[in-house]
């Protein structure tokens, strides 16, 4: 999942909208839903890694450009995020995962330079989405590092869909690889990752709520066991 490729330019989604909130569902569907989402079992929502305010982590702090903060933050939840579904990678092949989903029946597609939608294998999809993040934040011209760049104009807009694939990444694993993240005991790291993104997401208005609405419930989940 954390390979490069020579790869396609955009992405998109189809999702077939199901009812997703635990609250609202009966005890019987309670169950069906815990198993089917382990995620949201109260024994592994509660768990993380770190203590930290993430309201305070990821405002924007007094003084500082707000380009440079988002870009600075991108940089970093790429490297962990692919650091991490590297050490799942082996776990996420073609055969077990022949599609990009997602809880909720969704199906993530890329949209290659012609624009025509590939229905591709998880480890396909997401080669093609780390090469894309790397191929802009070694660009100069998106991602300046030399002292007195100026940002484009697009450079907001290039930041939300990068965040839009990070969090595809994330609601693979929790929906596909979780159990092996148990075993692995890797789910407190990964509660924390998903946590920090989606606060920082929230704070910048990088998501909108149809792209995170498959992972609604973990988003709602982990605000109620939140250690902040």
């Amino acid at each position: 999942m954390g390979g490069c490729q020579s790869h396609p330019s955009a992405a998109d989604t189809q999702i077939v909208p199901q009812p997703s909130d635990v609250n609202k569902l009966g005890d019987n569907n309670n169950e069906r839903v815990l198993e089917e989402r382990p995620y949201l079992q109260q024994q592994y929502v509660s768990e993380r890694i770190t203590h930290t305010d993430m309201t305070a982590l990821t405002s924007l702090p007094p003084g500082l450009d707000q380009a440079e903060w988002l870009a600075s933050n991108t940089v970093a939840f790429f490297k962990h995020i692919n650091l991490f579904s590297s050490a799942l990678s082996e776990l996420c092949t073609p055969t077990t995962c022949p599609t990009a989903c997602g809880p909720d029946n969704t199906v993530y597609t890329w949209t290659d330079d012609q624009g025509k939608k590939l229905r591709c294998s998880a480890p396909l999809y997401f080669d093609y989405t780390m090469s894309y993040i790397q191929d802009l934040l070694t660009d100069e011209d998106v991602f300046p590092t030399r002292a007195g760049s100026v940002f484009p104009a697009g450079f907001v807009f290039l930041v939300k869909k990068v965040f839009l694939l990070l969090f595809r990444v994330l609601a693979h694993i929790y929906w596909r690889h979780y159990r092996e993240a148990l075993v692995l005991g890797l789910h407190p790291h990964l509660n924390t990752l998903f946590i920090h993104l989606t606060h920082f997401s929230l704070q910048h208005d990088l998501l909108e709520a149809e792209h995170t609405q498959p992972l609604q419930d973990l988003i709602i989940a982990l605000g109620q066991h939140s250690l902040t």
